[in-house]
Order: structure tokens, then C-alpha cells, then sequence
């Protein structure tokens, strides 16, 4: 895309958490010549990708690629790894909607709901677990409504303590989460882990990423009626010839490849520290100005906060200010959240410098209407 293209509409620098803002030559990476999905031009891109994204899920597995949202790969997760029954945990919207594409899907579940913001325990849900009759967990790393982190590497070590706890699907959505907070799949002992590209990974929407381990994989050839577009057998095979089972976005392909390299050159351990260097600074910011945050102390997200509207702030006014100058951020997400907070996300290829910018506006709206 040209500069004059791009520029022509004014751009809205965005500090929502998803879809992320995206660097001008990771758009243009998406102007590379089509081939087609069988080439061996595709078939060298996928070959190239896939050592780095298994960098990023530190892990030796193969990772499946799908044109999707994350949402499609909650759906592949029950459909290839729930046999008896789930065990949903919610401390959010979106664990709470996993819970529901689990139920849609006809699969046995039990609900762990905790209050809108909490982590997920691990005491918590090795209680449920000792019921019995449990073959799988879902489980949201970073809640995105909430702005809150769960525990998962304890949670996981939990599970695997209890009798038969090998056998338990552990199943990590991580969208939000994933190349921006801490997740180490092969050392945490995880089943599935998902995640998509338009949140921390900075790209645009329309891939999602899944790592599944051995365990889920035999698990998985044991389920029926996994269906087709997110059967895990069915990908893992076309993901060791480096390729699809169906068509996928390969121009979105470009510039994963493209955005992994530079994801490489920073290298993770320094992609989480510069993270979580701009989500204290979001808290400091928030706090110095009287707000309060959703996460309790030691589980705030590394990559959004969840401020609580305690000031009484007009949030959509706050919002049409910032456009004016060409940002904005997030009111609180559906109708628990909605209005009583407000997120700001600090993650993909932010700097410390974009953050201190927002801030500096949002300073002058609280200025003129405090």
C-alpha cells in the first residue's frame, strides 16, 4: 500500500485491546505476489514460520494455522478434546463465551465462575476437578473484558498432581495472552493453546495459531465427530507437509513471517519486559489519578488494563475527544463491564513513548472536564 493510500484516511492510533495497531511494513508485507496455497512458494512460507511461532509458544510442537478468528479454535478445542465432561472457567466475557461455544457444541460441562476481574485459582479448580467425571479444563490466560492474568502454569501443575491428572485436558486460550505475557507450553504441560494475530502478535485480523501436544492429539483420534475445518488430525497431517487442508490467508501469511522475524530480533524475553514495563506504567498513570484497577494486585494483565470507572467519567466523551486526535481507547466490555470500566492496551509493537502519549491526552480531557 502506498504511503498516499494509506494516508488518505485518517488514521486512529489504536490502544483497544484487538484489533491492535499494525506497522506500515507489516501492511505493505501483505502486497507480495499471490501464489497459490499447493506452490512451493507457500509451501517455503509455512516451512519458515513455523520454527518461529513454535519460539513464541516455546514449544517443539508443530503449531496449525487457521484463517479464523481464536473463537474457531475454541470450537476445535471441545470438539477434538472434551469426550466425558469440561470444566468451564469464567472470570470474564470471554471465558464465559467459551463456556458457551462448549455447550453449543453438546459437550457435558460444569461451571467455575468466579467474580468478573478474579483469577482462576488453582485451588479453585482442583476442588471441582476432585468430583471426578472430568476430562477436560478451559481456561482463559488473559481475560480480555477483565484485564486480568490467571495462574496457569500453577493451575496446570494442580491438575497434573491430581490422580489421573494426566489424563485431563488442559485447555489455555490465550489470545490476548500469547507473545506479549508469558506462556511456555511444553514446560507448563499444556493440551491446547490458542491465540490469534490481531492482538499481541500486532498483525491484522484473520489467522489464529494452536499449539496441541501428543496427549490431546491421541486424545483427539479417540473423539468423534470432530468435524472438518478445525479437526485437529486432519490439520496436523497438511501442517507436517507445511501446508492447509483448505485454502489459507496467505497474504496475512506474509506478514506473520514478516512480523515474526522482527518479533525474533527483540527476542521474547525482551518483548515481555517491555510489556510489562508499559502495563506498570499504565497502573502508575491510573492510579496516580485516583482510578481503580478491575485485577486484584499480582494478577494485572501484561498486555491490557481494566480500569474502574470510579470517577464517573463520560467514557464515550472521552473517546470522541481522542479521536479528534487520532487515538482512542476501550469502554469496558459488555454489560457487566460497560461504562463502570474502561480498558487501555499496552501490547503488539507499542512503545513506552505511544503510552506516554495517551496519556498526555487523556490528561487534557480530564483537565477540561474534571
Amino acid at each position: 500500500m502506498s504511503d498516499s493510500k494509506r494516508n488518505s484516511n485518517k488514521h486512529i492510533k489504536l490502544y483497544i485491546p484487538g484489533p491492535t495497531e499494525v506497522r506500515p511494513e507489516i501492511l505493505d508485507a501483505q502486497t507480495e505476489w499471490m501464489v497459490g496455497h499447493r506452490m512451493p512458494e507457500c509451501i517455503d512460507l509455512v516451512a519458515r514460520i513455523q520454527p518461529k511461532l513454535q519460539q513464541v509458544f516455546f514449544t517443539n510442537r508443530r503449531i496449525l494455522i487457521s484463517a479464523s478468528s481464536g473463537t474457531g479454535f475454541w470450537e476445535g478445542a471441545v470438539r477434538n478434546c472434551v469426550d466425558k465432561k469440561a470444566l468451564n472457567c469464567v472470570n470474564g466475557a470471554f471465558s464465559d463465551r467459551w463456556r458457551e461455544v462448549t455447550e453449543l457444541n453438546g459437550k457435558e460441562n460444569e461451571v467455575l465462575e468466579v467474580e468478573w476481574g478474579q483469577p482462576i485459582l488453582p485451588e479453585m479448580v482442583v476442588e471441582r476437578l476432585a468430583k471426578g467425571g472430568f476430562d477436560a479444563v478451559t481456561l482463559v490466560h488473559n481475560e480480555t473484558s477483565a484485564g486480568v492474568e490467571s495462574p496457569i502454569k500453577e493451575i496446570a501443575a494442580a491438575i497434573r498432581s491430581l490422580p489421573g491428572g494426566d489424563e485431563i485436558m488442559i485447555l489455555v486460550d490465550s489470545v490476548s495472552g500469547l507473545s506479549g505475557a508469558r506462556l511456555e507450553f511444553d514446560a507448563w504441560d499444556l493440551d491446547v493453546a490458542l491465540t490469534s494475530s490481531q492482538k499481541a502478535f500486532a498483525l491484522p485480523a484473520g489467522l489464529a495459531f494452536c499449539a496441541v501436544s501428543e496427549r490431546a492429539m491421541a486424545k483427539a483420534a479417540t473423539v468423534k465427530n470432530r468435524g472438518y475445518y478445525f479437526d485437529f488430525i486432519t490439520l496436523d497431517k497438511s501442517m507436517a507437509k507445511n501446508q492447509t487442508p483448505a485454502t489459507p490467508a496467505i497474504s496475512l501469511l506474509f506478514a506473520l513471517d514478516r512480523q515474526l522475524d522482527d518479533m525474533m530480533a527483540e527476542g521474547m524475553e525482551g518483548r515481555f519486559a517491555r510489556h510489562l514495563a508499559m502495563r506498570d506504567m499504565t497502573i502508575a498513570w491510573a492510579k496516580s489519578h485516583g482510578f481503580e484497577l478491575l485485577a486484584p494486585e499480582g494478577y494485572e494483565s501484561p498486555t491490557v488494563t481494566c480500569v474502574k470507572n470510579n470517577k464517573g467519567i463520560d467514557i464515550s466523551a472521552l473517546n470522541s475527544f481522542l479521536r479528534e486526535r487520532g487515538m482512542i481507547l476501550s469502554n469496558g466490555y459488555g454489560s457487566r463491564l460497560k461504562n463502570v470500566t474502561f480498558r487501555i492496551a499496552h501490547m503488539g509493537d507499542m512503545q513506552p513513548s505511544d503510552m506516554e502519549e495517551l496519556f498526555a491526552n487523556v490528561d487534557d480531557f480530564l483537565a477540561q472536564n474534571g
